[in-house]
């Protein structure tokens, strides 16, 4: 079907319903049989009899956040898949472990790329980080399931970006939206033809109503992708303004956080993802991501169900220029230094860009002595990301248990 990328995509709601829960026992089977970790989860559970969503709702959540302490006690990946991946071993922060498998499209991005207006023949630079973190292959290799030519440009250096555009003239970009902006906005005032680029497919951040008024103006037609490093393309874009297509060959859940409960549809809760994949068949997997189902389905024709898009975090976890910061990565920062008694992250976005501030609360004698490049250079190595520190009064931040403080 020339309007889609797959034609299930098109199929009716019941007959994918249907179809996806008749392969669920199967999966499930595969991964206890298969799974060290799953099959301690599910041994006392007769997975063959879990062929509906209200019989998956009685499963067990594995949580995003578990990861870390998980994959340290079982190196790599914590038992989650059946072999040692063939292809190549990522490293989130956190540190969080995650697999690429060889095979066509393994992320399952080309849905993305396809409805966001991408085609063969389309030169694409691709600005999301190729080093340790999954998200710039996530991209390639969605672009290229299209019939994409890729320039594996990764984030920064924009001015050789600049000239790489005006070299090559992509037609095509991905990456995070703050960084294409940095991109229009440096060509504009270093008088660099940009023009060339008339799409984009844009993940790892919000797309502010700002950011997308930008680049209209600029006539760049961009749309959205939810991806993370461990399930790949959850949903995407494909009429602007109308929320998310939740992408094929998984099973979505908005579930109320801390329960193992979905939410009725229209209610905020936490994206719960069951993929199909054979070499990383994450069951019932809690992204942190909170979203909603929206009713209806999409005016492009696709059937699947819509979520409204990423609405926050269920835990104190945050993504910062499409990388995630955890709670634990913020201690190990305090704990480097002594005489920081107390931290607090602080996230806050300036002219559509993502800033850190690391407030320290320090004791009275060592406080005065502390090495502030010394722990914005711990900042850097803890979370690959760049922050300020701001020093603070002894008991000026309360005792609130909040270690990351998300203010956008």
């Amino acid at each position: 079907m020339a309007d889609y990328f797959k034609p299930e995509e098109a199929l009716a709601p019941e007959q994918r319903e249907q179809q996806l829960m008749a392969a669920l026992p199967e999966q499930l089977s595969y991964a206890k049989a298969n799974c060290r970790y799953y099959a301690e989860l599910l041994t006392d559970i007769e997975v063959s009899s879990i062929d509906s969503r209200e019989a998956l709702a009685t499963l067990p959540i594995t949580h995003k956040a578990d990861l870390i302490a998980l994959q340290a006690k079982l190196p790599p990946f914590a038992g989650m898949t059946p072999r040692k991946p063939s292809g190549r071993i990522f490293q989130s922060p956190g540190p969080i472990y995650d697999p690429e498998c060889d095979g066509h499209d393994w992320w399952r991005m080309g849905q993305a790329f396809f409805a966001a207006g991408f085609r063969a023949g389309d030169l694409v630079q691709n600005c999301l980080a190729y080093h340790l973190t999954p998200g710039g292959f996530i991209m390639d290799s969605g672009a290229r399931a299209c019939g994409c030519t890729v320039i594996p440009a990764g984030p920064g250096q924009s001015e050789m970006q600049l000239d790489l555009i005006a070299s090559l003239k992509p037609n095509g970009y991905c990456g995070t939206p703050s960084f294409l902006n940095i991109l229009l906005e440096k060509g504009k005032a270093l008088s660099k033809d940009t023009s060339s680029i008339t799409k984009a497919l844009v993940s790892g951040e919000v797309l502010t109503p700002s950011l997308k008024a930008s680049f209209e103006a600029a006539d760049i037609d961009v749309k959205q992708a939810y991806v993370t490093a461990d399930i790949g393309l959850i949903a995407f874009e494909s009429v602007s303004g109308e929320g998310l297509v939740v992408a094929e060959d998984i099973i979505v859940e908005i579930v109320r956080p801390g329960t193992l409960t979905p939410v009725p549809e229209g209610e905020v809760g936490e994206v719960v993802v069951t993929s199909f994949n054979r070499d990383y068949p994450l069951v019932r997997f809690a992204t942190g991501d909170l979203s909603a189902i929206m009713p209806g389905t999409s005016a492009c024709g696709r059937t699947n169900v819509r979520i409204k898009g990423w609405m926050g975090r269920a835990d104190q976890t945050t993504k910062v220029k499409g990388l995630f910061v955890h709670p634990e990565q913020v201690e190990r920062i305090r704990r480097r230094h002594p005489g920081i008694v107390k931290v607090r992250l602080v996230v806050t976005r300036q002219q559509d860009n993502d800033l850190m501030r690391l407030l320290c609360e320090v004791d009275e004698a060592t406080g005065p002595q502390l090495d502030i490049a010394a722990v914005q250079d711990s900042i850097r190595a803890e979370t690959q990301l760049s922050g300020e520190v701001a020093l603070v009064a002894p008991g000026a931040l309360a005792d609130d248990g909040v270690v990351i403080e998300d203010q956008r």
